[in-house]
């Protein structure tokens, strides 16, 4: 027997035709309280299926030590003047060691080949976070601040490692390419809410600071940099294997090793440096892919819910998959038309064409662990495990919870962030927040702004309150 998502898009039409007749012949026997009274017509033209590629396996052992100790940064603040300005952290939530043990989540200590031991940002500063006070390693984090410029920051850091060390001295060298890549990026990430992350436009600027061929810095970038800055949430790691592309837009293609180290554009000094760096990379593909969704922390009505999987199924399950013993998920790019989201992140930075053209061809485009950079107009329907724990929700975080998300005449156009991880609705699936008029300050998200906006993905509109209780109720299964 064949599922849906065994079935190429051509083939979608008579399926989604026979879905809907048998759903309305249930409703002609069925209380319209209970059973969905409408399905929603999806084209097949709107969705692509997308096309897996050969990815490398690893260590998974070898690759959470290198994310949680390794120098694919391998640039930073001389350590002593990073506890004089920054501090440690004794809380230790990585359950580091050594150097390590008392530095802060989102930064990692390392020893240069100089000998000289720095502090340099990490993957934790976008892909951990906590939920109810607790920590979850691989949650995206919707709680970092982008929208304070770096600039004044690094011209004032620049003046005291000169000052304390020298300029000549293994101190300033190994300091010098994070100062370099930070002064880049300076003002030009600053987003308008706490929360939402700018990591596509942090990727364009690198990119555009690096010589196509051998990676070396450009003082002066090659290709043209937007002004504006269009935000993105972060999807969690744990849903990385079951998808053949990555980001919102489908747009990362090919070996996610290599896709994944582009981090390191941050300082990474040449290709010779690259391939060091990306040896590792298969191991930390390997350990992401074992990554398990954390499990809803509350009870859960279980009639309810299994009513609720009857509603999946005839409403989500055709572009977020299926869930359970026999998982199975699509793989789905959903064109504009039919999600009608927001539609700037599509076009923006990994759409940009001298962004596109220089990663294409690029050191991270060439054989044998190539990676592309492939335009879509539209977004990838992702898998849905864990996603009580991923809120907000759609790709730029504009909904705060997945009630609203289900019901788009209850989503809030500005609303207040919670301060603290446990300001949580476990009913709604959500962050608690405070209706506003206006946006008064940095927490206050405005879906009126550019990039912002909360509209799209209305597929839940047509459902009745208790039918849309019953498939919150399912979802916190998954």
């Amino acid at each position: 027997m064949y599922s849906v998502f065994q079935l190429k898009p051509a083939n979608l039409r008579l399926l989604i035709f026979l879905t809907i007749i048998s759903c309305l012949l249930l409703n002609c026997s069925e209380d319209s309280e209970e059973k969905p009274t409408e399905i929603i017509d999806v084209n097949s033209d709107d969705l692509t299926y997308l096309e897996p590629s050969n990815q490398r396996t690893g260590d998974p052992n070898l690759g959470r030590d290198y994310l949680l100790t390794g120098d694919y940064v391998g640039s930073g603040v001389p350590i002593d003047l990073f506890y004089t300005y920054y501090g440690g952290d004794d809380r230790n939530l990585l359950n580091r060691t050594g150097i390590n043990e008392d530095i802060p989540v989102g930064f990692t200590a390392i020893s240069t080949n100089s000998g000289v031991d720095v502090v340099a940002p990490n993957c934790f500063q976008c892909h951990a976070s906590s939920i109810n006070n607790e920590f979850i390693l691989g949650l995206g984090n919707s709680f970092a601040d982008f929208t304070i410029s770096q600039g004044g920051t690094i011209t004032l850091l620049n003046g005291i490692v000169a000052s304390t060390y020298g300029i000549n001295s293994p101190e300033w060298e190994a300091y010098l390419p994070f100062s370099e890549g930070t002064r880049a990026t300076g003002d030009k990430l600053m987003t308008e809410t706490v929360g939402v992350n700018p990591a596509d436009k942090l990727a364009l600027i690198l990119a555009a600071h690096r010589d196509a061929e051998n990676l070396n810095w450009l003082e002066t970038p090659h290709s043209e940099i937007p002004e504006e800055v269009i935000p993105s949430d972060i999807p969690p790691w744990w849903t990385l294997s079951k998808k053949n592309a990555m980001f919102y837009s489908g747009g990362g293609q090919g070996d996610f090793a290599r896709i994944s180290m582009a981090s390191s554009l941050l300082s990474i000094r040449d290709t010779v440096e690259a391939r060091r760096i990306d040896d590792h990379f298969g191991d930390v593909i390997s350990f992401i892919n074992e990554l398990e969704a954390p499990s809803f922390p509350n009870s859960i009505d279980q009639k309810l819910a299994d009513e609720g999987e009857l509603i999946f199924l005839d409403h989500c399950s055709t572009c977020h998959g299926t869930y359970g013993e026999n998982e199975s998920y699509p793989n789905y790019w959903v064109a504009l038309d039919l999600i009608q989201t927001d539609r700037n992140l599509s076009e923006a930075n990994f759409g940009s064409q001298g962004f596109i053209d220089w990663y294409n061809s690029s050191w991270f485009g060439k054989d044998p662990y190539s990676a592309k950079i492939l335009p879509n107009a539209g977004y990838v329907a992702p898998p849905l495990d864990g996603i009580w724990a991923s809120a907000p929700y759609l790709h730029n975080g504009s909904v705060p919870d997945l009630h609203s998300l289900l019901n788009s005449q209850d989503r809030p156009a500005i609303w207040k962030r919670p301060l603290n991880t446990s300001d949580y609705n476990f009913d709604k699936i959500g962050w608690n927040y405070q209706e506003l008029e206006a946006k008064g300050n940095k927490f206050d998200y405005d879906t009126n702004l550019k990039g912002y906006s909360n509209e799209g993905h209305y597929f839940g509109d047509i459902l009745s309150e208790l039918e849309r209780n019953k498939l919150l109720e399912y979802l916190k299964t998954l």
